[in-house]
């Protein structure tokens, strides 16, 4: 989380919603859409060979296929990096 949420903080992320990430599905800081995303990344990052239906019909229903590809993509990539990071020993 130090690593990301530094990257998050440089693209304009609000410290709140850093703190609030724990309760994204009920929070009032993150919006429908983010609130899909975080859903659907928090479900790959548990188990990444499988996502519910209803995670990817919602976050389709609100970013269409492109934007769920998008976020598929990058939550992917991300998990990637910090299991390679993980996986070398390497300091935050």
């Amino acid at each position: 989380m130090d690593v990301h949420g530094a990257l998050a903080k440089r693209l304009g992320v609000e410290e709140t919603s850093l703190h609030d990430l724990s309760n994204y599905a009920t929070s009032a800081n993150f919006s429908e859409l983010e609130r899909a995303a975080l859903a659907v990344a928090v479900a790959l990052t548990r188990e990444p060979r499988a996502l519910p239906e209803n995670l990817r019909n919602a976050l389709v229903s609100l970013c269409g296929d492109d934007g769920f590809e998008e976020v598929v993509a990058t939550v992917g990539l991300f998990n990637y990096l910090t299991r390679l990071h993980n996986g070398c020993g390497a300091k935050s």
